[in-house]
């Protein structure tokens, strides 16, 4: 697995133990580390225009946490539903975390 990757998963576990995280992106860069809170910004706009080379966004809607990422030509997204939402979709609607890479 990518270091991009892993970063990703940490970031979703992060976020899954904080309970309902706010939306967040956290950008990566020779700056360093930057968190904007609530951009609107498409992932690729907002890498352009700080000059980052990495992006990971966080957010939480409806007990669902997903984590968007985007490094160059590679993109990641890692989503999860609360336990309690899947409880209540047993009968056939529930679904563990889904996790796609494309690299």
């Amino acid at each position: 697995m990518s270091r991009f990757a892993q970063q990703a998963e940490e970031i979703f576990r992060a976020a899954e133990s904080a309970g309902s995280p706010s939306e967040l992106t956290i950008l990566l860069g020779d700056f360093g580390i930057r968190v904007i809170a609530d951009s609107d910004w498409p992932l690729d706009s907002l890498l352009w225009h700080h000059g980052a080379r990495t992006a990971y966004r966080v957010w939480d809607r409806g007990g669902t946490v997903c984590v968007e990422g985007r490094q160059g030509a590679a993109r990641c997204r890692i989503e999860s539903q609360r336990p309690g939402r899947i409880a209540r979709a047993l009968l056939g609607q529930a679904r563990g975390p889904m996790v796609s890479v494309e690299e």
